[in-house]
């Protein structure tokens, strides 16, 4: 059993996608677990880690998502366990999500030292579980450099199998080779691949927005799967917004008040994949069949306009188990992109 522990500098660098596309190419029988879980999932009195449960649900895993970290809360860890239990209990869980298993994964938390007071950061986890460590990078050029460099310089990864970094959501790819990856060739760090920057991976479902704002569906329901491409506050009066030009953009979501009647017809007016009703106002039931009946969804908030515009700004665009075009589109950027032969080799 091969044992891949994937790991990154910064936040939301795409780990969990890039394992996705990993396991996809690679088409070996696989696991997953996420030692130290940074991303809470709750639901019917069940905690989990949102990653795991995605990566349950795509590849049909029987293991329970549930077990797949060891916990989330470094204070009741520490309590629990110190450096040679924690050992101890990261091998069970490898027993346990690699049975019958080719390639387990391991994901490290939000950062490279996520987890290290209780010895669950990545380079940890990669002495531990005498895994190969890779590292996904993203973000502008100068700080994927950035990152590299402080990667060589102050990491000591000198006693673990070091497989090498994935460079994410690259802007200019065929310039950062040019520019860049010489410079990065001199500091001796193996880069198995390049990913170019897809605007397709940054859009979500209306679904998907209904869930992270806690929303009301109360209306549109077969509209749920559309796609959100841009968010259009519709706060200002209608010949305002009505000369807005984004309003007049396809797969746009619009946050209004749910009393403002005035927005919500001109919304059903034009190519609307939702509409956000803020302050949890029904507009009146006219405008709700209307909205039926052209499978546009109302999602009913408590929030105000402002902190409901601050909420959307801050969802993530993370993969979902049911949107097989970003799942396939993840698989073919991994196949054409990063040089899996490494991994692949037992």
């Amino acid at each position: 059993m091969k044992k891949i522990i994937v790991s990154s500098m910064q936040k939301s660098a795409g780990k969990t996608s890039v394992i996705v596309g990993l396991a996809k190419v690679l088409k070996r029988t696989t696991g997953y677990m996420k030692p130290f879980g940074d991303r809470l999932f709750y639901r019917k009195k069940r905690l989990w880690d949102y990653d795991a449960r995605l990566v349950t649900n795509i590849f049909g895993l029987e293991e329970n998502p549930e077990e797949m970290s060891i916990g989330f809360d470094s204070s009741k860890l520490r309590y629990m366990y110190n450096e040679e239990s924690i050992e101890e209990k990261l091998h069970e869980l490898t027993t346990y999500v690699g049975k019958d298993k080719d390639i387990v994964f391991v994901e490290g938390g939000m950062n490279i030292g996520y987890g290290l007071s209780v010895n669950l950061d990545a380079i940890s986890l990669a002495h531990y579980l005498d895994g190969t460590l890779i590292m996904v990078i993203s973000g502008d050029d100068d700080t994927i450099l950035d990152d590299i460099a402080f990667l060589k310089k102050h990491l000591d990864i000198a006693g673990i199998n070091f497989g090498g970094v994935i460079i994410n959501k690259v802007q200019d790819a065929v310039d950062f080779r040019d520019v860049y990856l010489p410079r990065i060739s001199e500091m001796d760090i193996n880069v198995l691949g390049i990913i170019p920057y897809c605007e397709q991976l940054t859009h979500f479902a209306v679904n998907y927005l209904a869930e992270r704002l806690l929303a009301k569906v109360v209306a549109g329901e077969g509209g749920l799967r559309n796609t959100v491409k841009r968010i259009v506050i519709g706060a200002m009066s209608t010949s305002t917004v009505l000369s807005y030009p984004p309003f007049h953009e396809e797969n746009k979501v619009v946050i209004t008040g749910g009393d403002r009647s005035d927005i919500i017809l001109a919304c059903l007016g034009t190519n609307t994949a939702g509409i956000v009703l803020t302050g949890n106002i029904l507009p009146p039931q006219n405008i709700i069949s209307k909205a039926s009946e052209q499978n546009v969804p109302l999602l009913l908030v408590t929030t105000d306009t402002y902190q409901t515009t601050k909420q959307i700004e801050n969802i993530e665009p993370l993969l979902t188990s049911d949107d097989a075009e970003k799942i396939a589109l993840w698989e073919q950027l991994v196949q054409e992109h990063v040089s899996i032969h490494q991994l692949a080799r037992d």
